[in-house]
């Protein structure tokens, strides 16, 4: 029998491969993804305590393991609610900068309901960060800056790029898809 966090890790890793890759969400994710270079490892956050303890393991295992490029660590549950999700990335990025991480990793977000502060939630723009468990993606600083010094276009430009991929795609399939990969983690 699978695993209920081998089921999020693996509906997460799906998600990279036919969303994030598909679409070209983040330009660097394809080339991380067939290197073999995501690790994806799962927490529960209904205790936080638990959950930024493992955040800076999965710090010092960066540290470690220069083969590792990036972690998505998959929040099984716990902060479900997006105002919940929101307090715990901030204690997070605070608990990076006191740990010494500022400047070394850097936290992206992501979670089923993300809205950003000048959206309304039904925007497709919304879907850029949206994902189907809450997780916080940690990335190493100096290859993300190496990364976007090699980038053809300009890099600023991977945003707008991205909101307009998922206007284009519409918010209802957007939605439909990210249902489908949860219904099938729960299913597992």
């Amino acid at each position: 029998m699978t695993s209920p966090d081998s089921r999020y890790l693996a509906t997460t890793r799906t998600w990279v491969e036919t969303f994030v890759v598909a679409h070209d969400v983040c330009p660097f994710a394809g080339r991380e993804l067939a290197r073999g270079t995501i690790r994806y490892a799962g927490v529960a956050a209904d205790d936080w305590e638990t959950a930024l303890l493992t955040l800076i393991e999965e710090c010092e295992r960066l540290d470690e393991t220069p083969g590792i490029e990036t972690t998505l660590l998959v929040l099984t549950r716990g902060v479900e609610d997006f105002d919940d999700y929101l307090d715990l990335l901030a204690i997070a990025e605070k608990l990076l900068t006191r740990q010494g991480y500022e400047g070394i990793y850097q936290l992206a977000s992501f979670h089923p309901d993300y809205c950003f502060e000048d959206a309304e939630p039904d925007d497709p723009g919304n879907f850029t960060n949206r994902s189907p468990w809450p997780m916080l993606h940690l990335l190493r600083e100096a290859s993300l800056e190496q990364a976007l010094a090699h980038y053809p276009d300009d890099p600023a430009q991977i945003p707008e790029r991205n909101i307009a991929e998922m206007h284009r795609l519409g918010r209802d399939r957007l939605a439909e898809t990210l249902v489908a990969l949860r219904d099938e983690t729960r299913r597992g």
